[in-house]
C-alpha cells in the first residue's frame, strides 16, 4: 500500500515542483522535454524516476513528441545505471491511474535495477483464452485507431 499518493494538480504536483526547482532532487539527466532523478523511495539500489517536464497526468496525456522522448531518456538512463550497477537485469516499469498503481500522477517511467534476490516481483494472473478470442480482442482495438 503506498504511503504517499500525489494527486495535485499541474503546477503544484510534488515533480511539478521539482522540474520548476522549487523542491530538491538527486537529477541524473535533464533535457528540454525530460529529467531523470533518484527515486525517494528506492526499491532496488539505482532506481531513477524519468519524468516529462510537462505536467501530463499520464501516458494519455503525453504528445506524441514526449512519449518519444521519455522513452530515450529511459534508454540513456538504463543504459548508464548498467554501467554504475552491473544489475542482473532492469524492468522499465510506467503505471496510469490508481488501479495501476500510479501514486504520482504527473506521466513518469520508473528505471528498476534488478538484483538476484531483490525481492522485487511484476506478476499476474496469466489466462490463455484461445486465438478466436484473441483475434476478437485485436479487432476492437484496431478499431480503436480508425
Amino acid at each position: 500500500m503506498p504511503m504517499f499518493v500525489d494527486h495535485s494538480p499541474a503546477g503544484e504536483c510534488i515533480f511539478c515542483k521539482l522540474v520548476k526547482g522549487d523542491i530538491p532532487s538527486a537529477k541524473v539527466y535533464e533535457d528540454d522535454l525530460t529529467i531523470a532523478f533518484m527515486d525517494i523511495g528506492q526499491a532496488t539500489r539505482g532506481h531513477v524516476l524519468v519524468a516529462s517536464k510537462r505536467h501530463a497526468v499520464n501516458l494519455l496525456e503525453l504528445t506524441p513528441e514526449e512519449s518519444g522522448a521519455v522513452m530515450q531518456t529511459a534508454q540513456r538512463v538504463a543504459a548508464a545505471v548498467n554501467k554504475a550497477f552491473d544489475p542482473d537485469g532492469i524492468n522499465i516499469f510506467q503505471a496510469n491511474g490508481a488501479p495501476a498503481g500510479q501514486t504520482v500522477f504527473h506521466f513518469h517511467l520508473h528505471v528498476l535495477p534488478r538484483f538476484e534476490g531483490d525481492g522485487l516481483s511484476v506478476v499476474w494472473q496469466r489466462e490463455e483464452p484461445g486465438f478466436a478470442v484473441l483475434g476478437e480482442l485485436a479487432e476492437k482495438i484496431k478499431a480503436e485507431f480508425a
